[in-house]
């Protein structure tokens, strides 16, 4: 139990983020939390972006395949949950429990992986990868002039029924319907005066099916199997010769990880109640998993959620969406100093270019100094100063500091 003491102690930050985050926004504080912590909508996409990047890396982190076309399942999941709540997939009723369709969009991800990788597996490095990406490109380009999708295939899908619930299919009482517009709220939690939004039960229902697929993943990769993964990526051709097929071995590992990566999918799908070519299939999908990844560890299982949460907290930071830093200084400095004149221009406008909307620039400019500088992630670094996994090394070294 003391070995998951920090697996408990992040699953209670997450669970009790909104709420400090809600009382925070009442308080004189308000201005500076608007503009220095993701709003809980920032923090829903760190849920199922961190998931999707948890499914990279479990294939890419742990054997040393890199998947360029992991946005292929990613999208199969999320389009697949939405043509099954239209009725679309044949043998699927329309009003099927979402649990259901999102278990079957899975699980036929995991046959698509079967498919990719029994044909890109015979190819190794670099090889690998873009065979992978012209799979997942071909998916996109099919996707994009598929008219049976919808009237306007560019444009993506709508679910056009009832919101999506997440919980025990067929018991009302344990299921919580999901998105931002469509989704359950609370008023008055447990006569205690605390409303929960929409966008607050869906952040706590996603989180539910991220928490239990994190742990499943974990499971798999200290078991037996995960161990012979890991012996793939130090050396494949020593694996092999003690006896492992290795073939077969990447081949599961491909189609837990697209399973994995679909679920990621249809949780978004949920949420957002709408799939696009272009947010779903397209590589850049992909790219946004390998740099979180990268930025929180390769090879961790959780650092691509820390990756993500630093991503998207970056972008919140940076945008007016929710407040926001340019936010802050335009409504908190007085009007003769944002007139102020800086190198030419005024210092309002400097914001307006140099801070407001700019993530993509510093994200890109963090990338490079954390590949050239911290080459192993924040959690792959805190790993190697613990000499050790930080789940089983953090409360060791606490426990002998309180000595």
């Amino acid at each position: 139990m003391r070995d998951h003491a920090v697996h408990a102690a992040v699953v209670v930050g997450f669970v009790l983020y909104p709420l400090v985050y809600e009382a925070l926004l009442e308080t004189g504080a308000a201005p500076f939390a608007e503009a220095f912590l993701p709003a809980v909508t920032f923090m829903v996409v760190v849920l199922y972006m961190g998931l999707f990047a948890m499914s990279f890396d479990f294939i890419s982190g742990y054997t040393g395949y890199l998947s360029f076309g992991h946005a292929a399942f990613f999208g199969t999941g999320g389009y697949f949950v939405v043509l099954a709540a239209n009725g679309q997939v044949p043998g699927i009723p329309g009003g099927t429990p979402f649990m259901f369709t999102l278990l079957l969009g899975a699980v036929l991800a995991g046959l698509l992986a079967l498919v990719i990788g029994s044909v890109s597996f015979r190819l190794t490095g670099v090889y690998f990868a873009m065979i992978t990406l012209g799979f997942a490109q071909v998916i996109y380009e099919l996707i994009r002039s598929w008219g049976y999708v919808s009237t306007n295939p560019t444009e993506g899908a709508t679910v056009s029924g009832d919101a999506l619930a997440i919980g025990v299919p067929y018991v009302d009482a344990l299921s919580l319907d999901v998105g931002r517009l469509t989704g359950e709220s609370v008023e008055n939690l447990l006569g205690l005066g605390v409303d929960l939004s929409t966008t607050v039960i869906s952040y706590y229902a996603l989180g539910i099916v991220v928490v239990a697929c994190y742990f499943a993943m974990q499971r798999i990769l200290h078991s037996p199997f995960g161990r012979v993964m890991v012996a793939i990526r130090e050396n494949e051709e020593r694996a092999r010769a003690v006896g492992y097929p290795t073939y077969r071995f990447k081949l599961a590992a491909f189609a837990i990880s697209g399973f994995f990566g679909a679920i990621a999918g249809g949780i978004f799908a949920a949420y957002s109640r709408s799939v696009a070519p272009d947010g779903t299939f397209y590589f850049l999908v992909t790219a946004d998993a390998l740099i979180t990844t990268i930025i929180g560890g390769f090879g961790t299982l959780a650092g691509p959620v820390y990756g993500t949460l630093f991503t998207q907290g970056l972008e919140d930071v940076l945008s007016t969406e929710s407040g926001g830093v340019a936010t802050l200084i335009r409504e908190g400095l007085p009007a003769s100093v944002l007139e102020a004149d800086l190198f030419g221009v005024s210092v309002e406008l400097f914001v307006n270019t140099a801070v407001d909307g700019r993530a993509p620039l510093y994200l890109g400019i963090i990338f490079v100094l954390f590949v050239l500088f911290v080459p192993n992630g924040i959690l792959g670094t805190l790993r190697d100063r613990l000499d050790g996994p930080v789940g089983e090394r953090l409360p060791e070294r606490l426990r002998r500091y309180r000595r």
